[in-house]
């Protein structure tokens, strides 16, 4: 991407996490940079990564990064400006795929970043069993085990250990067992075992001989009108045309912006931008949408 660095747009980033070519552990999802560290640095590097690094590791780089940043809300607020403010590059180098990707990845991962985490009532769990003892808190990794079980898949039980990591790590800590092992030491094994089970799984995953329909693999389909009578198609249904008192498609702005950019491309045959997707559905952006001559009225098919 040499010829795009000078066109990358730097936004403002609390906490700069990169490391140098010696200290990385993981080249893959490692920010390295092998000089002094910049913002603009920063900045080229992350958008460097994302063009070059293949949709299937956004998720974990993500996860990589949000590790090692003492404020995840910060970093992910920044990270998702930086790629809007970079919308260009992406397209230019025909890859607004890997744009909505990351902004579908995006909304989700703050979505679960903002949901409050149960934590342990003090005092459950025998004295044994206690890491450690902040003022208002305690830090079991016993505890913490048990909720982890409870939980329905690995990015859920990578965040709460991220977020119980980071609140021990900001702890004024009043007591520790020293029988136990550090609770963020424990924490961060518990989620690199995670990572590399999901490693594992996946190269099980690709020896197996499909036997139900991947989403992924699936061609999106071609529409053949304008992309706002198109998306204007979905708002009648989710707006417009109401039957017992319901849409006929029942849904929020985001999951169907989601669902028309994962499923469909226009009549050039290329990806649809979904910041447009969703201007046009929003009920004040009357403008956006198609002219009542230009308007396909779904009402006449029903």
């Amino acid at each position: 991407m040499n010829s795009n660095k000078t066109s990358v747009k730097s936004v403002p980033f609390k906490e700069l996490m990169a490391v140098s070519p010696v200290q990385s552990s993981n080249p893959n999802l490692d920010v390295i940079i092998d000089e002094q560290i910049s913002l603009e640095k920063y900045c080229i590097i992350l958008i460097d990564k994302l063009l070059k690094l293949p949709q299937t590791q956004f998720l974990n780089f993500i996860n990589h990064q949000l590790d090692q940043i003492k404020s995840p809300l910060d970093w992910l607020d920044s990270f998702d400006l930086l790629i809007a403010e970079n919308e260009k590059l992406f397209t230019d180098n025909g890859m607004l795929f890997k744009y909505n990707k990351l902004y579908n990845l995006i909304e989700k991962k703050r979505d679960l970043l903002q949901c409050p985490v149960i934590k342990p009532i003090k005092p459950t769990v025998a004295k044994r069993y206690i890491n450690a003892e902040s003022e208002d808190r305690y830090f079991s990794f016993y505890e913490i085990k048990k909720q982890l079980v409870t939980l329905e898949d690995d990015n859920e039980r990578i965040l709460l250990l991220t977020k119980e990591k980071h609140e021990y790590k900001q702890a004024n800590i009043e007591f520790l067992n020293q029988k136990l092992p550090l609770f963020d030491k424990q924490c961060c094994k518990e989620i690199e075992q995670i990572y590399e089970m999901q490693t594992i799984k996946s190269s099980i995953d690709k020896l197996k001989p499909a036997t139900t329909i991947n989403p992924s693999t699936l061609t999106k389909l071609q529409f053949n009108c304008n992309v706002n009578q198109f998306v204007d198609i979905f708002y009648q249904l989710t707006r417009e045309i109401i039957i017992d008192g319901k849409p006929i498609i029942d849904g929020n702005i985001n999951d169907v912006a989601a669902i028309i950019v994962n499923s469909f491309v226009d009549k050039d045959g290329k990806e649809i931008s979904i910041q447009s997707v969703k201007t046009i559905l929003q009920p004040s952006r009357e403008d956006k949408r198609p002219n009542t001559h230009k308007k396909i009225d779904i009402n006449k098919f029903l």
